[in-house]
């Protein structure tokens, strides 16, 4: 019982951190762009609640996590969403250039979370044995936790952060016709990440793109912030 508590609470404190400050890199994007909205929300804050989705912060992760914890032992697999920044794009001098930058400010930080964590192991040396192998384990998995979240943004789906950015920087005719995705964007990710995946294996096919492609960028992206660190990796 012990072990899976620990596991628990390295699985969810790590998101909502990375959950939390994505969310305010979004609003404070928008405020230095020039749009208020987020700041008069109450939104530019660090305070998890003010950015929490009952449904994709709550219950969405906590049946997720507890199903796989009671059933695989160990967590594999973590979805959700926090409350929707508002931003007001007629605020900014170029809407879509605006927007595109406002939405990457979220995986930006999230990738600049996980080179401050590799950061942190040049100072591991300092850590008491005692409590040496779970603060390798917590910063590992806030490692991951914020490579995750800002690769699974870049998905180039409106209204994922890259869909977002795809809007931003495709001629405007193009721009026009991505951004209409937006209206089943939620449920296209859905369906590619829950419910394909799942279907599959029924129809004896493996069709999981979204799970391949993290795997395959996940990798690489540990190596170029344990480099950027100033590891030999």
């Amino acid at each position: 019982m012990t072990g899976m508590i620990t596991t628990l609470l390295l699985s969810i404190i790590p998101a909502v951190i990375a959950i939390t400050l994505h969310e305010a890199a979004h609003g404070y994007a928008a405020w230095a762009l020039g749009d208020s909205t987020a700041r008069d929300a109450g939104r530019l804050s660090l305070n998890p609640l003010r950015h929490v989705d009952r449904v994709g912060t709550i219950i969405l992760p906590g049946v997720l996590v507890i199903g796989q914890l009671l059933t695989i032992g160990r967590v594999e697999f973590l979805f959700g969403w926090a409350k929707p920044v508002p931003v007001n794009a007629w605020a900014f001098k170029n809407p879509r250039r605006g927007m595109a930058m406002v939405a990457a400010a979220g995986p930006a930080m999230n990738f600049a979370l996980a080179w401050l964590t590799a950061l942190c192991f040049h100072g591991f040396s300092l850590v008491p044995d005692a409590w040496a192998d779970d603060v390798a384990d917590m910063l590992q998995m806030f490692m991951l936790v914020n490579l995750v979240l800002g690769l699974f943004n870049l998905l180039p789906i409106p209204p994922m952060d890259g869909g977002r950015i795809m809007v931003g920087i495709l001629p405007l005719a193009l721009a026009r016709g991505w951004a209409k995705l937006e209206r089943a964007g939620l449920a296209i990710v859905l369906l590619l990440i829950l419910v394909l995946p799942n279907l599959g294996p029924s129809l004896g096919i493996h069709f999981d793109p979204v799970h391949d492609l993290l795997e395959r960028a996940l990798p690489g992206a540990m190596r170029l912030v344990m480099r950027a660190a100033f590891f030999h990796v």
